[in-house]
């Protein structure tokens, strides 16, 4: 087979490697792709978001599987270009992909087939907003812009004058375009977070391995939220109990909703999620392999992952069983130094081939004049397995000191958190 994977960043990286393990794959395109990709792959100079050229060089190729990866190219409809053209392509269909492209409509879905969330309200006017946050008198309260702002659109305002500042950034001061043109005000949930991807067909849905990922930028969550700065898995909470719990109140039920509304989801659903005191609620859905928990899940997949592909775009999941390895895997982000706000590009990168056995997957980096240079915030997510997450963290840390690149920083406390 040949396949064309759609994206560029460290996800993309760990999934065109597990693609390259299949014995049905002989050649596989990246598009964009990245320095670390192209070791693997054949780097396609066509941006993510570009269906009209993803799709002539889908067909000039006589590409067999696309496997769109980002969230930008699914919620534009991406899929269904693919299909039109006559390509089989895995992700979910733009109808589809709408449970990530707006946070409004996912709450909507929430709230009508009764699935676990905070409480919420919609907005589109900046006053209106400002009344009801003064209304509700609860601190802290999370805004978050309705479409897609690169992970960033979400505020936690700890009192009114965050709240009215991150309202007004967004309805009228246009802080993420048309993404913030609409805001969705919610109840502020405690308690840890956890991620849990599956894969599904529309109809038979298979959650993977848990996973947990810290957004702060710097140790003990402190700094700016970040696209994620490293991830572990599995999650030390997430039992069989909690698994039971959410198949039967949150996978199954947000599977069956999406059908029930004319819009079945294939491919891979995120399910954001967190432990509150009152069980397992969700905080958010993403329509896609989340970046970096993709890391740390794909190499404890022990089934062919073309083949999980193939069964879900033939709606024939139920036919497979899925096996995972009984280990542990922790993803250690290497970022560029004043990520996610401003960081230089174009330094070299030495040591990585120097790290043994450990993979690193490459989030933003480039080849120029041979060398491999930084050319992103997130720059590598050093991943490495273990027996238990002890000896992956162990494991994973020990690849990081031997990378160096000037400005990097990364945090030193991934997975370290007992609870």
């Amino acid at each position: 087979m040949k396949i064309l994977v759609v994206g560029g960043g460290g996800r993309e990286h760990a999934i065109v490697w597990k693609i390259a393990k299949s014995p049905k794959v002989d050649k596989i395109y990246c598009a964009p792709g990245n320095g670390g990709i192209a070791e693997l792959a054949e780097c396609v100079n066509i941006g993510a978001t570009d269906i009209d050229k993803m799709v002539e060089f889908a067909k000039n190729e006589k590409i067999d599987l696309v496997m769109v990866a980002p969230d930008d190219p699914l919620v534009l409809g991406m899929v269904d270009a693919m299909e039109k053209a006559g390509i089989r392509a895995f992700g979910p269909r733009a109808n589809a992909a709408i449970i990530e492209g707006s946070k409004a409509f996912s709450k909507e879905l929430m709230k009508k087939y009764n699935i676990p969330t905070a409480g919420y309200e919609v907005f589109t006017d900046s006053d209106k907003a400002i009344e009801y946050v003064k209304a509700q008198n609860s601190f802290p309260t999370v805004i978050k812009a309705d479409g897609l702002a690169l992970g960033k659109g979400v505020i936690i305002a700890q009192n009114l004058t965050e709240a009215e500042e991150a309202i007004r950034d967004m309805i009228d001061g246009g802080k993420f375009g048309k993404s913030g043109s609409r805001v969705v005000i919610e109840e502020f949930l405690t308690g840890p977070e956890v991620s849990v991807l599956a894969f599904t067909d529309g109809k038979t849905v298979k959650p993977m391995v848990s996973a947990q990922d810290h957004k702060r930028a710097y140790d003990n969550d402190e700094g700016l939220n970040t696209g994620g700065m490293g991830t572990f898995s599995p999650s030390r909470l997430y039992d069989d109990a909690k698994a039971k719990e959410c198949m039967e109140n949150i996978f199954l039920p947000t599977i069956k909703a999406m059908s029930a509304e004319g819009r079945p989801f294939k491919g891979v659903l995120y399910f954001g999620l967190m432990m509150t005191q009152n069980g397992v609620k969700v905080i958010e859905y993403n329509c896609r392999f989340g970046d970096p928990e993709t890391q740390v899940v794909l190499p404890r997949l022990k089934t062919d992952l073309v083949e999980i592909m193939e069964a879900v775009i033939d709606e024939r999941l139920d036919e497979i069983n899925i096996e995972w390895e009984d280990n542990a895997a922790v993803c250690v982000v290497m970022a560029s130094g004043g990520y996610p706000v401003s960081y230089k590009k174009g330094y070299e990168i030495t040591g990585l081939d120097n790290v043994g056995d450990l993979t690193v997957f490459h989030a933003g980096t480039a080849i120029k004049d041979g060398k491999i240079v930084t050319s992103g915030g997130r720059v590598l997510g050093v991943t490495a397995v273990g027996k238990d997450l002890d000896e992956a963290i162990k494991n994973a840390y020990a690849g990081v000191e031997k990378i160096h690149f000037q400005d990097e920083f990364h945090r030193s406390d991934i997975g370290i958190k007992k609870y």
